[in-house]
């Protein structure tokens, strides 16, 4: 019997995990990295993510993972951008991040495939392409 949790419902770590495709020591290195990753810790140091937690990690996951920044380089993106920034980087992974954007689904998915060409086109430039 898989129920899926409403959008607003907090996560455990390890469906946190699951959802990004990371391992939980992943999340937990994360934690000490970056100062706006903050759970809620229950008994015994048991993690409670909530909606806004999955969107700032997705989007400092797209960062470090797709983008190519490093930890420093997120570091700076946060304190110069904020935390909104980032959050707008998670990609639909939390569908409330695009709530009043004012933006139709056609024309965020066409937001989103201009950024991956351009990130494409950043990694070719780079040197980093794979093909």
């Amino acid at each position: 019997m898989s129920e899926e949790k409403s959008e607003t419902a907090f996560r455990s770590i390890s469906e946190v995990a699951k959802s990004l495709n990371v391992e939980t020591h992943v999340l937990r290195f994360w934690e000490t990295k970056f100062d706006i990753i903050q759970p809620l810790k229950r008994a015994a140091g048991r993690r409670f993510y909530r909606p806004e937690d999955v969107q700032v990690i997705a989007g400092i996951q797209r960062l470090l993972h797709e983008d190519g920044l490093t930890i420093k380089g997120v570091q700076k993106i946060i304190g110069e951008q904020g935390v909104d920034y980032i959050r707008s980087r998670a990609d639909g992974l939390a569908p409330a991040q695009t709530e009043g954007s004012g933006l139709t689904k056609a024309q965020r998915d066409q937001l989103v495939n201009a950024r991956d060409q351009l990130g494409d086109i950043r990694r070719r430039l780079l040197g980093e392409d794979a093909s």
